[in-house]
């Protein structure tokens, strides 16, 4: 189902992002992975802990209160994870 799609994960560096980017990676074979969320220190730590998904893996600063920036980490995207 996920695999070769790309998904967005809003609030990408929290527990529940972290637990569904881990077991959508060892599951399937998705196209790519955005990790949306605020904190780049999270996204620092979450891309040193997949960082042999390098290729998977997409960081994205925004809030979702934001909308054309939204916007943009939405294009493309096959499935939103709204954590």
């Amino acid at each position: 189902m996920l695999n070769q799609k790309t998904i967005l994960i809003t609030g990408g560096t929290g527990s529940f992002g972290n637990a569904f980017t881990e077991y959508v990676l060892t599951h399937f074979n998705p196209k790519k992975i955005i990790i949306y969320s605020r904190d780049e220190f999270k996204q620092f730590q979450m891309a040193e802990k997949f960082k042999n998904q390098k290729g998977k893996l997409r960081y994205f600063i925004g809030d979702v209160r934001d909308r054309d920036r939204l916007f943009r980490a939405l294009d493309d995207v096959d499935y939103v994870i709204h954590a």
